[in-house]
């Protein structure tokens, strides 16, 4: 089972790090938006994002889907904050 408190802290970081690749040096929180008009990550990060949560979840033992239909739903999106996302993650990993 995921520590929660890390999982937080290592997704958190894995977004800095990806907009810090591309110059935008901001403080991501749970409550950061990743889709949507306030969203600091352009598409192909969060695609980039996405295949980087697959590889850690194939390391951690279970399979990632971000591409169900729940994912792509704008009012139920995994993608609506970090934090949502995080908390999808985990939620996948506890169901694997």
């Amino acid at each position: 089972m995921l520590d929660k408190k890390i999982t937080y802290t290592e997704i958190l970081k894995l977004i800095e790090d990806l907009l810090a690749s591309d110059g935008i040096d901001t403080k991501v929180d749970e409550e950061m938006q990743l889709i949507g008009g306030d969203s600091v990550l352009d598409s192909m990060k969060l695609v980039e994002l996405c295949i980087t949560l697959e590889d850690k979840a194939s390391d951690i033992g279970f399979e990632f889907d971000w591409t169900s239909d729940t994912a792509m739903s704008k009012s139920r999106s995994m993608f609506r904050t970090a934090g949502t996302l995080i908390e999808e993650f985990i939620n996948q990993s506890t169901a694997k």
